[in-house]
């Protein structure tokens, strides 16, 4: 079983000093290495890239593929599940060895649908692993512009803020009616420090906070049987599709309901799908179906309001 190791930049002023840091610290044993070429554009599908193709050309069933960061094969979570089932039907395992994801076991599958579990994670996991490959994304990005402005002369990152000293000879210039830019000009920073210096005496101060919404948590509830029967005839999405199959079943006398854990957007997802049980539209309602949905949507109304 053979150590395959992804490596890729974005740009040939970038080199990969830190992937190798990440992967000589990780320990892997007898590695095989394929790295693309710089000019190969990042927005490519993974499974188009030409180096990614090799390996996956050369790899065998019981082959492990190592990368330091998921976001030096993917650009968004949209590709990753592509790559996670080809992987998968060949019978390859990967491993994220930091950043986002590389907490997660993206090669177990269901013992009995035989489906990934690593889209029951996604459910549970995807804000906040989503957010780290952005930031991931991000940190990369940011290196990528500040290398292309050295190489062009030019000193990249923040200018200086207004002085401690200056703070006061500053805000008396401006209260003379001297300009922002002129005051930006005048001490060697940006418009945004000098409106930072003077922030409270601008004529359109105010001290509110930003508010930022938390993310959504999982939530417990139970499926009425017929609910979830339904449901799983019908076309979900892979988040949807991985709550459903890891749902508990819990028997109910000659019946069972289906302990489903999801965000409580996922549930609302799935309280609109089964709306035919409820009738109107197509065929009539069955009324064990009828009273089968309305006891879900009961549930689901308990959950706090979505954004």
């Amino acid at each position: 079983m053979a150590n395959l190791v992804y490596k890729r930049v974005s740009t040939d002023q970038q080199s990969t000093a830190r992937q190798n840091l990440v992967l000589h610290e990780a320990g892997i044993e007898d590695p095989v290495v394929f790295e693309e070429d710089p000019g190969t554009s990042s927005r490519l599908h993974p499974l188009q890239r030409p180096k990614f193709r090799e390996l996956l050309n050369y790899a065998r069933p019981g082959d492990t593929v190592h990368i330091s960061e998921m976001f030096r094969l993917v650009r968004g979570t949209g590709h990753i599940l592509d790559v996670l089932d080809v992987l998968h039907r060949d019978e390859v395992a990967l491993r994220i060895h930091d950043g986002a994801f590389s907490a997660m076991d993206l090669t177990a599958r269901h013992p009995r649908t035989g489906e990934l579990l690593s889209t029951v994670k996604f459910m549970v996991q995807t804000l906040a692993a989503a957010g780290e490959l952005q930031r991931d994304l991000q940190r990369e990005l940011t290196y990528d512009g500040l290398r292309a402005a050295e190489a062009k002369g030019n000193k990249g990152g923040r200018r200086p803020a207004v002085a401690v000293d200056k703070a006061d000879t500053v805000r008396a210039a401006y209260l003379e009616d001297r300009s922002i830019a002129a005051l930006a000009r005048d001490h060697g920073v940006s418009r945004g420090a000098i409106r930072t210096a003077v922030a409270d005496l601008l004529p359109d101060h105010t001290a509110t906070a930003e508010v930022v919404p938390p993310p959504e948590l999982p939530v417990t509830l139970d499926m009425p049987g017929k609910v979830a029967h339904f449901l799983r005839t019908a076309e979900l999405d892979p988040v949807e599709r991985a709550a459903l199959d890891q749902g508990v079943t819990v028997r109910r006398g000659q019946g069972y309901t289906l302990r489903v854990t999801a965000a409580p957007s996922v549930h609302r997802q799935f309280l609109t799908r089964c709306q035919p049980l409820d009738g109107g539209h197509g065929p009539p309602a069955i009324p064990a179906q009828r009273k089968a949905r309305r006891e879900y949507e009961n549930r689901v109304s308990t959950l706090t309001p979505g954004p």
